[in-house]
Formats: structure tokens, C-alpha cells, sequence
């Protein structure tokens, strides 16, 4: 198993899971995870972090939903890849991984019970450090996602927040895009405060 503490933009993938139409209305605060991972997109380009998407069965259950359009990150994209299997762990999402030598994901989508927790299963398997974001998943039933959250934490999982992940990639204020990254976090402060407040209410810490 990984166990590289800490995230180093150099060799990590930010992997969304499943952000899909017909998950709007049956996911619980499904709009509040959405902003979580328009920030996530937002901020793949100032970190220079490249992103995998992947759709569930995108006949039935429809494209990834228009808020979040990839197609801004122009070579940073890496593919939205439809798949069968819950887990995001199919064979171009992991080709897409080892070809670009990466050590660590920060994962975020849904279900937290079902394709994300696979996910994360899958990928510390393989090796690879698993950041999930506590404040980037949901499920259609809110009690299942602590529940997944603490599982992936004894199965060697790292359980962080957005605004701690992508901190953590920028290390250093003294960093050229210093600027860039600081006004983006002055801009998400409120949809960021309203995904903490929705997804991780103080009960349930």
C-alpha cells in the first residue's frame, strides 16, 4: 500500500466519479457536491493537475451534468471514459494513471458507498495513495457516506476537504501562480462554506 502523506501536483490526478444528470434529483445535496467539484476543476488548471472523469452507464443515466465542463483544461483533461463497473478502476483510467507516473488521486463524486468507495478499494491496491474528499462526495442516502468514509480511512484512505487538498498541492505562497490560486479561493469561499455546511454538518463530526 502507498502511504505518501502528503500531495505533490507533480504526480497527482484528480479523478471525478460519476457527476451524472439522472443523480440530480435522488443524490443527497447533489448541488452542493457539484460546487465541490467545480472547484476541484477550477482549480486543476492554476495547479496544473490533470483530471479523469468517468460516466456510469452514461446511456441510461445520462452525461456528466453541464456545470462541469471539462473542456477548458484542454491537455490537462486525461478523458471521460463510460464504464460498467462501479469502480473507477477500468483499464484506460489506469493506463491514463501509469503513464503519467502517478503516486497519489484526490477522488470525489458518487455514490460515496458504491463507486467511490470502490474506487478508492481499487486504486490503494494498485498502489496509489487515495484522497477522498469528504466535502466532494454524497450518496442518495446521507448516512451512507460517513459510513464510507470511515471504512476507506481503516482501508488506508486519506479523508480531507477540498480547501486542505488544494493547500496542500500549492505548498508554497512564494509559487509563480501564487496570485492566481489566492484570488480563486477568495472566489469559492462561499460555495465551499455551503458544501462543508451541507455534505459535513457539525453532528455528524
Amino acid at each position: 500500500m502507498n502511504v505518501l502523506a502528503r500531495l505533490e501536483p507533480e504526480t497527482t490526478v484528480f479523478l471525478m466519479c460519476d457527476i451524472q444528470t439522472r443523480f440530480r434529483n435522488s443524490v443527497h445535496e447533489f448541488d452542493a457536491m457539484v460546487s465541490t467539484a467545480a472547484k476541484m476543476l477550477a482549480f486543476a488548471p492554476i495547479l496544473e493537475i490533470p483530471v479523469i472523469a468517468t460516466e456510469q452507464n452514461p446511456r441510461a443515466l445520462g452525461p456528466t451534468v453541464p456545470e462541469l465542463d471539462l473542456s477548458p483544461l484542454g491537455d490537462l483533461h486525461l478523458g471521460t471514459f463510460p464504464k460498467t463497473l462501479f469502480s473507477m478502476a477500468i483499464p484506460p483510467v489506469l493506463d491514463a494513471l501509469h503513464a503519467r507516473n502517478t503516486k497519489a488521486v484526490v477522488l470525489f463524486g458518487i455514490e460515496a458507498h458504491v463507486c467511490v468507495a470502490q474506487t478508492a478499494l481499487d486504486l490503494l491496491s494498485e498502489g496509489f495513495a487515495v484522497h477522498v474528499l469528504a466535502d466532494g462526495v454524497s450518496s442518495a442516502n446521507a448516512q451512507e457516506t460517513p459510513v464510507a468514509l470511515a471504512r476507506l480511512c481503516q482501508a488506508g484512505a486519506t479523508v480531507t476537504t477540498s480547501e486542505a487538498a488544494v493547500f496542500e498541492l500549492m505548498a508554497d505562497s512564494a509559487r509563480p501562480h501564487f496570485k492566481a490560486f489566492s484570488a480563486a479561493i477568495k472566489a469559492t469561499q462561499p460555495s465551499t462554506r455551503t458544501a462543508l455546511n451541507a455534505l459535513m454538518p457539525r453532528s455528524a463530526l
